[in-house]
């Protein structure tokens, strides 16, 4: 069965976004993500090196994802890695607002993102486990 087919069996909640949605959303966070990170680079200073392994780290773990969910099509393992971005995500906002405030807000949304796919990744899982 090949992704799409796969992914329109799956049961989703009422909160599931259209499709197109994602591509566009995913650029934007990405074009704000990249900026945060310049900003905490030019700002430099002490904080900076543990702000930027923590943007490292929450990258990875946002590549891993899609690996998860569509590769191995584990709906819980999925899940069990949103929560840990949204950690991740989490920890790079502080982490950057010890160096630039602009920069930390500007992760913001991604953080509410994360939020939502956290939400959906886990209603999915949910919704298609079997007993």
């Amino acid at each position: 069965m090949d992704r799409s087919t796969w992914y329109a069996s799956l049961k989703k909640p009422w909160f599931n976004p259209p499709a197109r949605v994602f591509g566009p959303v995913w650029g934007v966070l990405y074009l704000l993500m990249a900026v945060a990170a310049i900003i905490v680079i030019i700002e430099d200073g002490p904080n900076a090196p543990p702000a930027l392994l923590a943007f490292a780290v929450q990258l990875v773990i946002n590549l891993l994802w899609p690996t998860v969910f569509w590769g191995r099509r584990s709906l819980l393992g999925s899940f069990v890695v949103i929560l840990l971005l949204w950690i991740a995500v989490l920890a790079t906002i502080v982490l950057f607002s010890r160096v630039s405030g602009l920069a930390a807000a500007l992760l913001l949304p991604y953080l509410i993102w994360v939020t939502l796919a956290a939400l959906l990744s886990g209603a999915i899982w949910r919704l298609n486990r079997t007993p």
